[in-house]
């Protein structure tokens, strides 16, 4: 992977409200992200995403923007995230991309690095990670997916109103990771780099682990600009990338 310039980004919640995010995304995909040797989007791509037979229209912009990408030889990974949990097969098919495991290991010339969406990590919000063992329950999903799109959309609607409402009643410091937590996944997949975004505190954290230098990379929320890592020659560092 030597000379590469692999990307990594997260967060964008892409939804018509936003349109912004939208533009900036695809400007991305079209410059920064054609140069790159492989883009890992780690979660959250879509701030809402029904399953992959009830597709909002105003996404197919992205998916088309996607499948140029992959089609012109770049390499995309894309890591379902609590938004977007229901990303599936279809989607893989439509837009060339490749589901990626969370948490997932990658080797960057060497270096095993762990990428996670990130809220796996959040283990002091106990309400939330309940929700998450309901929505990747595969019978949940299987009785969600049965439904028609206007009932998914409602309950999506639903769940989102939930959400809000339970967010505004707790502290940043229970939505933010645990370090127990991040030491001990970062053992057990035996790394000492990690990549994850969800907590929206884009942050590059040093700490020890077994006595051994550790670093947990948080990627940001995109907006009217975006912005992620990237890896090449020097490592990993941070980049931004302008409006549309």
């Amino acid at each position: 992977m030597k000379n590469s310039k692999t990307l990594f980004i997260s967060d964008l919640h892409l939804n018509p409200e936003r349109p912004d995010t939208g533009r900036v995304f695809i400007k991305f995909l079209q410059t920064r992200a054609s140069r790159a040797t492989g883009l890992y989007i780690l979660g959250d791509l879509f701030e809402l995403w029904l399953g992959d037979d009830a597709i909002l229209p105003a996404y197919q912009p992205f998916i088309d923007a996607m499948r140029t990408l992959t089609d012109s030889g770049v390499p995309l990974y894309i890591m379902r995230g609590n938004r977007d949990f229901l990303l599936g097969d279809d989607f893989q098919s439509m837009t060339g991309a490749q589901l990626l495991s969370d948490p997932a290991v990658i080797d960057l010339d060497g270096i095993p690095t762990l990428l996670m969406h990130g809220d796996l990590l959040c283990t002091d919000d106990v309400a939330y990670q309940q929700f998450r063992i309901m929505v990747h329950d595969p019978e949940w999903r299987k009785t969600l997916l049965g439904k028609s799109m206007s009932e998914r959309l409602e309950l999506a609607r639903q769940l989102r109103r939930e959400s809000r409402t339970a967010t505004g009643q707790k502290s940043a410091e229970i939505m933010d990771v645990n370090q127990q937590a991040v030491e001990k996944m970062m053992r057990s997949h035996k790394v000492f780099s990690l990549v994850h975004g969800h907590t929206h505190r884009p942050a590059e954290h040093h700490f020890k682990l077994d006595g051994k230098p550790a670093t947990r990379f948080v990627l940001p929320e995109w907006g009217e600009k975006g912005g992620g890592l990237c890896y090449d020659q020097h490592g990993l560092h941070p980049e931004s990338y302008p409006p549309a």
